[in-house]
């Protein structure tokens, strides 16, 4: 459990963490490990909802960047055929066997990468794909082939990341927000949600989007302009405005085109059976 981890100890290291001899970094290492061990078992998250908004934690951060000094490059092989790794961050299938991805109950097709410290809930499927160390990926959800998920990104349950989908990645700022993809998103093919944007709950990504903090995403209805955030059940598609300044120019934005409906769900409806 994360309980065990001396946090205090994790902070003071981070601290000095150019002045660390080889005698501390030691005996920091199975502090470090026990940490991604929690991270890998969901125990312990970068980033939890709470009261309504996502809190950062940045120990989470400070742990992982340490395990970069406490670890060494070492070579791996998943399997027969497959290329060899040389990595400081160990895959997250290397030992498993049958009985544990029984247990944890995930399907892991031919090509899909994760290291370890990447947590996956049961019922998730990862094409090939790849998931980097410190995201959360929620019960029921599909990572589709060529997608990305970013170091501590955190995803709900039941998403579709469809194919060619990337999911940004933060280790640092130490204080920046992941990006956060809430329960029951879908997330369009070749699709970007990047430098901690929050997409509610139920809402659906178009085919192309891409979304940053600074991208506008403007209600189509109303003329709202929402910045790092996606309303719950809004529909986005890709869409470009005026510059204020400079009317022969256009920006891309966000368009949102409705909030999801019966009709909506339907062509976005998850298919259990592959998840079974």
């Amino acid at each position: 459990m994360s309980g065990v981890i001396d946090f205090a100890l994790i902070e003071s290291a981070f601290e000095r963490r150019t002045e660390l001899t080889e005698t501390e970094l030691k005996a920091l290492g199975p502090q470090v490990e026990a940490g991604i061990a929690a991270l890998d078992r969901g125990e312990l998250r970068a980033a939890a909802p709470v009261d309504g908004s996502w809190v950062v934690d940045t120990r989470v951060k400070k742990l992982i960047l340490l395990s970069f000094l406490t670890r060494q490059n070492t070579s791996a092989e998943s399997g027969a055929g497959r290329p060899r790794t040389y990595d400081k961050v160990p895959l997250k299938f290397e030992d498993w066997q049958d009985p544990d991805f029984e247990k944890a109950r995930v399907r892991v097709v031919a090509g899909a990468v994760a290291r370890r410290g990447a947590h996956l809930g049961p019922g998730v499927v990862l094409m090939p794909s790849f998931v980097n160390i410190g995201a959360y990926i929620g019960a029921g959800t599909m990572v589709d082939t060529w997608a990305t998920v970013g170091s501590c990104a955190q995803i709900g349950e039941r998403c579709h990341i469809s194919g060619g989908a990337g999911i940004g990645g933060v280790l640092e700022p130490l204080g920046d927000s992941p990006v956060v993809i809430e329960d029951d998103v879908f997330l369009g093919a070749r699709s970007e949600i990047a430098e901690g944007v929050r997409v509610r709950r139920g809402a659906v990504i178009g085919m192309g989007v891409f979304l940053g903090r600074s991208t506008p995403v403007i209600d189509r209805a109303t003329g709202e302009v929402h910045h790092g955030e996606v309303p719950e059940n809004a529909v986005v598609v890709a869409g470009s405005r005026a510059d204020a300044r400079r009317p022969e120019l256009s920006i891309y934005c966000g368009v949102i085109v409705k909030y999801a409906d019966e009709r909506t769900r339907g062509k976005t409806a998850l298919n259990d059976l592959v998840r079974d």
